[in-house]
């Protein structure tokens, strides 16, 4: 086990150690949380669709659900952890401390608020989501189980990234892996075992979110972090929360649009049949698992990124950036390639309905010609949010899924047919490429300019 860096040792450390080991050593941990948890997602995914494809279809439509319990955590998460990143490079902790502790008690809140509001409304929700007739039975069951995990779900996801913001992401690799892990175990014997079904799922997902929580607050409780947390040190003053809001607000937007996104190709898929819905929630599984990885990477950058714009090491975030966009954009070569090779083999993990798997092997492939560009999207925002950039990295979080993607399903699917819901993200991904090239150009010889003058 790694031994605890005090307060001014990991201070030293992330500012001091060259820029591609440190951000290797804060992403392995992290890639490997994420891909975990997405392989957990998939898992789960794999396991339901055994049970036909209404239920498979219904895993996809309560994932909105799920993105909005996670856009609580993240958002919480994000905006304390990239603000509390700059703070402990001014070395200002007792700041810190009060940022995170009142992240943590309005993340717990605030999930529990929708908890309450989805239990009592789930069947005119999962209507709303996109749900068919044949369809909402299955949904109901299972969005009334994920539902009560609510609040340890969203608090573990803004735990995890305050871990991260300290350089201690191994922490946090600790307790999401644990869970994720869990939860592969437990879904054969509740879905099949115990003959729970649907509802097996649901349930081995919120017991393993607990086992995960618990983890990630005794890293707080034992004093393993940095970071402390209590109630006494929540403060509801308005400098916090615009720090969360303004720096969080890029991952609300983005999660909120995942969620708008996903609603919005159940609803126009439903046309299609039960079956374009569930390749299309298939798809959207596979891809999340790909871009886990990239999350992951990108979120080793972000704490020295956090670090180093708070140092002033202008020169480290240039380096950060530079070095992640590389090596993701060439990891990401690769893998499209494979992937788009094995669509079909991919497709037939989940289901062997010939209709379910051709739809699916399409959008599969044609989202893995463009998977290199989305690396670079992805850590453009990242950056912009890391360095306190809300504005630009709000409206890049909003373009890709909101201003481009929605609209083109709708226009596609019309003019088009199906094959317009399978090549839309992929062109929302170049419409985004080309905006996002637009901020981070100048970004980087700003960045330039600060460091040669320092």
């Amino acid at each position: 086990m790694r031994r605890n860096l005090n307060a001014e040792e990991n201070y030293l450390r992330m500012t001091g150690q060259p820029v591609r080991s440190l951000v290797l050593q804060l992403a392995t941990p992290t890639i490997i949380s994420m891909l975990i948890t997405a392989l957990y997602n998939m898992t789960d995914t794999i396991f339901v669709s055994r049970l036909g494809t209404e239920n498979s279809a219904a895993v996809g439509i309560v994932y909105s659900i799920m993105s909005i319990i996670q856009a609580i955590g993240l958002t919480l998460g994000q905006g304390s952890a990239n603000t509390v990143s700059r703070l402990l490079g001014e070395k200002r902790r007792r700041e810190a401390d009060e940022l995170f502790s009142t992240a943590f008690f309005t993340s717990l809140t605030l999930a529990l608020l929708f908890a309450v509001f989805g239990l009592l409304f789930k069947e005119r929700f999962v209507r709303f989501l996109g749900a068919t007739v044949t369809i909402a039975p299955y949904a109901e069951e299972y969005a009334s189980i994920i539902l009560i995990g609510a609040p340890w779900m969203a608090v573990s996801y803004t735990m995890n990234n305050n871990l991260r913001s300290e350089g201690k992401a191994y922490l946090g690799m600790i307790g999401m892996s644990t869970g994720a892990i869990l939860n592969v175990i437990l879904d054969p014997i509740l879905i099949f075992g115990f003959k729970m079904g649907i509802k097996g799922a649901a349930w081995a997902t919120i017991i393993s979110q607990l086992v995960s929580f618990t983890i990630l607050t005794s890293h707080f409780v034992n004093k393993r972090s940095n970071l402390t947390l209590s109630l006494r040190l929540v403060r509801l003053e308005w400098w916090i929360y615009r720090s969360i809001i303004v720096i969080g607000l890029p991952s609300l937007v983005r999660s909120l649009m995942h969620t708008v996104a996903a609603i919005t190709m159940n609803v126009f898929a439903a046309p299609f049949g039960d079956e374009a819905i569930a390749a299309m929630s298939i798809t959207t599984r596979v891809m999340q698992f790909l871009n886990s990885a990239l999350i992951g990477f990108g979120q080793g950058m972000q704490p020295v990124a956090g670090f180093s714009w708070g140092a002033k090491r202008y020169d480290r975030l240039r380096e950060a950036f530079l070095f992640c966009t590389q090596t993701a954009s060439v990891a990401f070569l690769l893998i499209a390639a494979v992937c788009f090779a094995g669509a079909r083999y991919i497709m037939l993990l989940f289901l062997k309905d010939p209709v379910v798997v051709a739809i699916g092997t399409t959008a599969i492939r044609a989202q893995c010609v463009l998977l290199p560009v989305t690396a670079f999207n992805t850590l453009g925002g990242m950056i912009f949010q890391s360095t306190g950039h809300g504005p630009v990295s709000s409206t890049l979080a909003l373009v890709r899924q909101g201003v481009f993607f929605v609209p083109l399903v709708i226009v596609l699917s019309r003019t088009v047919g199906l094959f317009g819901l399978q090549i839309a993200q992929p062109l929302a991904d170049v419409l985004t490429f080309v905006l996002t090239l637009l901020y981070v150009a100048p970004f980087m010889r700003r960045l330039k300019r600060l460091a040669s003058v320092g």
